[in-house]
């Protein structure tokens, strides 16, 4: 039964995760989003910590994220806050 609040539609969007304040980064790419969510492939989920950013490549944006699933090279993930909020929130 399909547990998700909002239907994710299916992509094809190259991302980066970034943890570690910004200073490491994975390739991935989203699979599939909605407004809370979204589907990421990687290489390998190893050493991919629970809560970190991804930064869409297409339009610089950046959404906080938390691990809800993974598997060998995808994961789902939750969007911590709504799309511009770390835009917002950060201070030059």
């Amino acid at each position: 039964m399909e547990q998700r609040r909002h239907q994710r539609a299916r992509t094809l969007k190259a991302a980066r995760i970034l943890f570690n304040h910004h200073h490491s980064a994975i390739t991935c790419t989203v699979r599939n989003l909605s407004p809370a969510g979204a589907c990421l492939e990687v290489a390998s989920t190893v050493g991919i910590p629970q809560c970190f950013d991804v930064i869409f490549e297409a339009d610089r944006s950046i959404r906080g994220c938390r691990t809800i699933w993974l598997r060998e090279r995808q994961l789902g993930v939750e969007f911590a806050s709504p799309p511009g909020a770390a835009a917002l929130t950060s201070s030059g």
